[in-house]
């Protein structure tokens, strides 16, 4: 018999073939752009997010300038970290991609903060989250704030900005009265 065996061989070869790959495994890296999406450097604005060195920034001002005969046009970012407030620059072909980050804003309801700076907050689904740091380096006035706020009757909710796995405190308000 030509190509090399009998029916059952082959199956036999086959069903091996398959436990090997049912079996692999992969080990995952986290590569710090998990939580972006490429844009085209043209279409940020001021305002927008880009990631400058790995690091997530807000857009502060944007520039573009036209180049020689056969260049690209490139764009000069001049951005804020939004988390350390560092401010950086970044020089991108405005045809080139780069990497956005995906920036969100949610709102939790703060229980208590404890001596080492820690904020206890209450998650929609009644776990807590005891892993966030109040802004004390960043903002002192925001951290005065909440702990006066949580000293009184009402229920104080905080304002949690997260992107590319780092969550900063930017915001605390009172719940309204009903």
């Amino acid at each position: 018999r030509k190509g090399g065996g009998s029916p059952t061989c082959l199956a036999l070869r086959a069903s091996v073939m398959a436990d090997v790959d049912d079996t692999e495994q992969f080990e995952g890296t986290d590569s710090g752009a998990s939580g972006t999406y490429p844009l085209q450097a043209g279409l940020v604005r001021k305002g927008g997010h880009m990631v400058i060195k790995g690091r997530p920034c807000k857009v502060l001002d944007v520039s573009t300038s036209k180049t020689g005969k056969h260049g690209h046009a490139k764009c000069h970012f001049i951005a804020q970290d939004i988390f350390t407030g560092k401010k950086m620059e970044d020089l991108v072909p405005s045809s080139h991609n780069l990497a956005a980050p995906i920036v969100t804003r949610v709102e939790y309801q703060i229980i208590d903060t404890d001596e080492d700076g820690f904020a206890s907050l209450l998650l929609e689904d009644g776990s807590q989250k005891d892993d966030l740091k109040l802004p004390l380096n960043t903002n002192d006035a925001l951290c005065d704030e909440i702990k006066a706020k949580l000293e009184g009757e009402k229920d104080v909710f905080v304002t949690v900005l997260s992107a590319m796995g780092e969550d900063l405190i930017v915001a605390v308000k009172e719940a309204a009265d009903k």
